[in-house]
């Protein structure tokens, strides 16, 4: 990973964000990740992205499936799947510092079409391999673009695109093509994706989303499973269950108004499905994660 690129990313940070958490940036999809200290774990449905570990290291959880990454790393996730995450190396002296680039399947089209890429039929939602140099080199000039503002506005999504390129022309092009490839079955789940993190809160049977997707019922349940790892009730339960959460934690929502809010009729199986998934009863969740 180059030591510039970790350079210019702390003094961005000391000038323009927070002392831990997310700095995001004026360049749509780019933000930085810093914190001072391990983390609890973090439950999320997490967007297609590329994250470009500087410091520190952290682990994320698919299912049963645990991935290590550190400096010098970049973790690839190339569909909306549920992570539990966790910052596992991080000091005062030394924070955990990440650069998240959130991808983009309408440019990664545009750029297979040029290259004449062929998708791959790679199915893993998650991959880790070390940053590719020209990655690091991209993600540079974008960092030092958003020093100069009127310039950011006129070049950065040039640096964008040129970032998309080296990933897919690098170690994570097999997982990252299926993204790119247009009507392909990872757009069309996308299609389906974005109706559930919208409309989660009020019944969505699965023949809708099917017809979202384009698909028949039963491939469009094969093929959300595969790209997920989830059928769609599981998907928009954790969904359910993730806001609920960020209600109580976040805005000091009750467990009633917040099961209520996000859907459930009960609040006794609220509380059911909520400890299955965090592991403690909803009040209690809360208190502690405060």
């Amino acid at each position: 990973m180059s030591a510039a690129l970790l350079e210019v990313v702390r003094g961005y940070l000391d000038r323009h964000g927070e002392p831990g958490g997310l700095a995001q940036t004026p360049i749509p999809g780019l933000t930085i990740i810093r914190t001072s200290e391990p983390s609890g774990l973090d439950y999320a449905i997490t967007r297609p992205l590329a994250c470009l570990v500087l410091q520190g290291s952290k682990r994320v959880m698919m299912g049963t499936r645990s991935f290590n990454f550190s400096a010098g790393d970049s973790l690839l996730i190339t569909a909306d799947v549920p992570t539990v995450s966790q910052i596992i190396q991080a000091s005062h002296e030394v924070p955990y510092i990440s650069l998240v680039i959130d991808l983009d399947p309408a440019l990664l089209t545009e750029l297979m079409e040029e290259m004449k890429a062929v998708p791959s039929a790679e199915l893993e939602p998650i991959r880790i391999e070390p940053t590719d140099s020209e990655v690091a080199e991209a993600a540079l000039r974008l960092m030092r673009l958003l020093e100069r503002p009127a310039s950011a506005t006129v070049l950065h999504a040039s640096l964008v695109r040129e970032l998309h390129y080296w990933l897919l022309a690098g170690q994570h092009g097999p997982a990252i093509s299926r993204l790119g490839w247009p009507d392909g079955h990872a757009q069309r789940i996308a299609r389906a994706v974005k109706v559930l993190r919208t409309e989660f809160t009020r019944p969505l049977p699965v023949e809708h989303l099917a017809s979202v997707a384009g698909m028949s019922p039963s491939s469009f349940h094969h093929h959300f499973r595969n790209q997920t790892s989830l059928t769609t009730l599981q998907f928009q339960k954790q969904l359910r269950l993730i806001e609920a959460r960020r209600l109580m934690t976040g805005e000091g929502a009750t467990a009633s108004s917040a099961a209520f809010a996000v859907g459930y009729e009960s609040v006794s199986q609220f509380s059911r499905e909520y400890r299955r998934l965090f592991g403690l009863p909803p009040a209690r969740d809360a208190s502690v994660a405060c």
